[in-house]
């Protein structure tokens, strides 16, 4: 255990390391935490960030992620089994959270953005499921912390508050992005809500945005080109790119014709044979050619 927590930078906070000790030996004594597909060092990585957790001390989890040998999501389930085995729930008050990120104005808005998203939420699920919904995890009260932070225009650490509340980023996106949805007139921050279905992708969002610019010589334009341009900048980003590499490369092409036309002979005008004048060279001594024998 202390090999570990010195790899995580936790060898000076005894407490965490002393916490993650006793939760390990709780994991052996009450459950095979093999039978859950965790292993040893993952084990006692996972006991070390309960502990940091409860001890409210910065817990690296990339590091921790790459030292187990597992991914993320992988990571976070065995975490979440290992979690709800030793009955320890990490909470996150929104006091603390004030105090911490220099924020305490925040705390009746967080307050009050919760409680009308669990009504919310509860109200949009059938009968069934809203008795095993739990809204006591940290992420909820991290997320909502975070939207009414951006929201009064506060700078708060983002990633600091996904490594308290001890959760992925992706699910951290999920949560703030469903409390947007639900209690916008809290947590909004657009001047307008928008219809998610009406929504575009980011590429054709990107594609679209160079058709809104405004043009400070449209008037000097004729109509008939300006109308050309407009079509051409309504046109995808990629497609444009396409055309331009086609003109391109037919102003090429018909470079080259010209040049070869130019450079090319007649074949009406008659040719020229080039005359070969070889010198003759005369040696020193004549050759005599014998006499034929009769």
């Amino acid at each position: 255990m202390s090999a570990v927590a010195a790899r995580l930078g936790l060898s000076g906070s005894r407490p965490v390391v002393r916490k993650a000790a006793e939760l390990r030996r709780l994991c052996d004594i009450n459950f095979d935490s093999s039978v859950l597909g965790i292993g040893e060092v993952c084990k006692a990585i996972i006991c070390l960030e309960i502990a940091a957790t409860k001890f409210q001390v910065i817990f690296d989890r990339a590091e921790a992620v790459r030292m187990s040998g597992m991914s993320e999501m992988a990571y976070i389930r065995s975490f979440n089994a290992l979690q709800n085995g030793l009955g320890v729930k990490t909470t996150l008050d929104v006091r603390e959270l004030g105090i911490q990120f220099g924020c305490v104005r925040l705390i009746p808005f967080v307050q009050k953005g919760l409680a009308l998203y669990k009504e919310r939420f509860l109200a949009a699920l059938p009968p069934s499921r809203r008795s095993s919904t739990d809204f006591g995890r940290p992420v909820f009260t991290a997320a909502a912390f975070y939207l009414c932070a951006k929201r009064h225009k506060l700078k708060v650490d983002k990633l600091k508050l996904i490594d308290l509340c001890g959760t992925s980023s992706s699910e951290f996106t999920t949560v703030s992005t469903s409390m947007g949805d639900l209690c916008f007139d809290v947590f909004g921050i657009a001047k307008e809500k928008k219809d998610p279905t009406t929504i575009k992708g980011n590429r054709e969002l990107l594609d679209v945005l160079p058709s809104k610019r405004k043009h400070e010589d449209d008037s000097d334009n004729s109509d008939e080109s300006s109308g050309d341009d407009q079509d051409e900048l309504d046109l995808p980003t990629h497609k444009r790119h396409k055309k331009m590499e086609k003109q391109a490369y037919n102003q090429w092409k018909s470079t080259v014709l010209s040049t070869n036309k130019e450079t090319k002979p007649d074949p009406a005008k008659p040719r020229k044979q080039a005359q070969l004048n070889f010198k003759k060279k005369l040696s020193d001594a004549a050759l005599e050619v014998p006499p034929a024998a009769n």
